[in-house]
């Protein structure tokens, strides 16, 4: 294979990242949830002919980090690539089948042109619901995924163009939220034509031949970029460890331990040290391991190509089988974020040890998921599902951001106004949270307080929260950012929650309240120029 022209190869990978963007707005402008048009809570990606990501939009690296290993595992092991016949789309949430946990449904299109299969379009959506033993795939007291909701192995859920209607009829009769569900995910199917049509245009321009040259060599591009900047790193092996609070059913905090080798141009990350998987279902499988690592390594690294699979090259991962990072099945999992944040920040603690000038100290390092289960005084239901976010950690030469939607997760805010608007919920209190962020030379960002009034006839709170007890890490003598809290306030009386909540009772009135965890500091507090920290204290950044 010849190396395509650079100008050309600059035009067309331009060109695939915007058939992604164009299947994103897709979903953004399509879907029925806030969970996916206000949360931003999915993803899109172009595969060549041969399964590998070679162009994604700007949206969540959790998703976007493990497709192409979920492609693989398919075609490995339920439906060999060689049998997807054109019009037909292959979907999954299972775990165990190359999924992280089972609000994520995946789905691939194949796309062919004169009977040659030239490229796959990926969509992924965290769905409201999922059915099984809590509203929104959240329950916190699981110790199997067969209850956590519905799990559907990789199945032709369109074949030859045709939707499967029996198969969708029962996805739709195991969830709660079944025309939110629906919604969904005919966008999710419209995205996925979209982005087929786009890659027949881009075909027909290019050639299909030009256009897999052109995809293998950004990938090779990719690699080079990667493999560049791991070279100007110092060989050696840097050790990291995290926590994770409790699992809800067993006490004690779960450790992450990371092993990060540099050798050359490769980098290998070793988890063995890692508690083993926990009863409850704060465990992750290797999908969500591997797309944690990925995303904090190329963050750190600073790579400037445009990501693809070809920057996963260089780095392996390892796990010992049945850890907290590589749950044996049937684990549960649908809590597989909270470890999965504790992964990225255990990598970049290691990485501080490499490039401590430009490595800040730990983000929020959590996803505040939550979900209520409610009921109208006509008997109808509703689920109302959001997730918050934090401070980030203080860099070397600056404060944290305070509240940032960025990073592994890459979450965005839901309005109070389009929350209020759709469901009985009143808020009373959104805003950051004072002196939650770390001390230090640099302070940590700021946290999160969201408080809202529940006005329906009855709930459930359910929630997957962590970093209440193990807290954002600050660096170089740097302070942790403050932990989170949950309370629910009913006639004035309060009750904290636990960070890991299912099916608490709410009525009428009642107040939820909740705080997310500040960055971590970086530097000695004391080197904190005393005209700033003199600001902090009468802007309301400190107490």
């Amino acid at each position: 294979m010849s190396r395509p022209d650079p100008v050309l190869l600059e035009i067309v990978s331009a060109a695939l990242v915007s058939v992604a963007e164009e299947m994103s707005v897709t979903v953004w402008r399509t879907s029925r949830s806030t969970t996916v048009r206000e949360l931003l809570d999915y993803s899109t990606a172009v595969f060549d002919g041969q399964g590998r990501n070679v162009a994604q939009a700007a949206r969540m690296p959790v998703h976007l980090n493990s497709m192409e290993l979920c492609l693989h595992h398919i075609a490995a092991h339920h439906i060999p690539l060689d049998d997807w016949r054109d019009g037909d789309v292959i979907v999954t949430n299972d775990p165990y089948s190359g999924g992280q946990h089972l609000p994520d449904f995946i789905a691939f299109k194949p796309v062919f042109k004169n009977g040659e299969r030239i490229a796959i379009t990926c969509v992924l959506i965290h769905h409201v619901d999922v059915g099984g033993g809590a509203a929104g795939g959240y329950n916190a007291k699981a110790v199997e995924v067969f209850q956590e909701g519905l799990r559907l192995p990789p199945v032709r859920i369109v074949r030859g163009g045709m939707m499967q209607d029996d198969l969708f009829n029962t996805i739709l009769h195991n969830v709660r939220e079944p025309e939110t569900f629906r919604g969904d995910f005919l966008s999710q199917i419209a995205a996925l034509d979209v982005g087929a049509r786009a890659m027949l245009r881009l075909a027909d321009r290019y050639g299909v031949g030009a256009l897999n040259d052109i995809g293998s060599a950004l990938l090779d591009h990719a690699e080079h970029e990667m493999r560049a900047a791991l070279s100007a790193l110092p060989d050696g092996t840097y050790h990291a460890e995290d926590f994770v609070d409790g699992d809800g059913i067993e006490p004690g905090q779960k450790r992450i331990s990371v092993a990060l080798t540099i050798s050359g141009s490769d980098i290998a990350l070793d988890f063995s040290g890692t508690s083993d998987q926990a009863k409850g279902p704060i465990n992750a499988t290797m999908a969500t391991t591997t797309s944690a690592v990925y995303y904090a390594v190329i963050a750190a690294c600073g790579v400037t190509a445009t990501v693809n699979a070809g920057c996963y090259r260089p780095i392996t991962v390892t796990a010992p089988d049945g850890c907290l990072v590589n749950a044996a099945f049937p684990a549960p999992v649908a809590m597989r974020m909270l470890p999965g944040h504790k992964i990225a920040t255990a990598v970049l603690r290691a990485f501080a040890q490499v490039l401590p000038d430009d490595i800040p100290a730990s983000y929020y390092g959590t996803t505040f998921n939550h979900a209520v289960n409610i009921r109208h005084a006509d008997g109808r239901r509703q689920v109302y599902f959001d997730s918050e976010l934090g401070g980030w950690g203080a860099h070397p030469d600056q404060d944290g951001p305070n509240g940032l939607a960025a990073g592994f997760h890459n979450g965005q805010n839901t309005p109070v106004e389009m929350i209020e608007a759709l469901f009985p919920l009143r808020f009373t209190q959104y805003g950051l949270a004072p002196g939650s962020g770390g001390a230090g030379k640099t302070r940590g960002g700021l946290g999160i307080v969201r408080e809202w009034e529940f006005l329906a006839e009855d709930g459930l709170l359910n929630s997957a929260f962590d970093a209440f007890e193990s807290l954002p890490y600050g660096l170089n003598g740097g302070q942790p950012g403050q932990g989170g809290s949950l309370s629910v306030t009913r006639d004035g009386q309060t009750t904290q929650l636990l960070s890991k909540t299912i099916g608490h009772p709410l009525r009428p009135g009642d107040i939820v309240r909740m705080q997310t965890p500040g960055g971590g500091g970086h530097g000695d507090p004391t080197q904190r120029d005393p005209d700033v920290a003199k600001q902090d204290r009468s802007d309301g950044y400190v107490r």
